[in-house]
């Protein structure tokens, strides 16, 4: 499964390659967007906890077609 996340917010390069080290992204005006191959439903709630931790706010998930 691929997923694209939507987080509120610009993110800085270095929290990127630390705390979603397997996902891509790009910034836009006052989002950042990150996408990438999400193995299970674990690893999604992972992902989740992570901007969680990180008092990043989710503005959006969506499964990718394959």
């Amino acid at each position: 499964m691929r997923y694209e996340i939507r987080v509120a917010g610009v993110m800085s390069d270095m929290t990127l390659r630390e705390a979603f080290p397997e996902l891509e992204s790009f910034a836009m005006v006052n989002q950042t967007v990150l996408f990438g191959p999400v193995t299970d439903e674990a690893h999604l709630y992972g992902l989740l906890a992570r901007f969680q931790s990180l008092g990043l706010r989710v503005v959006e998930l969506r499964q990718l077609p394959e």
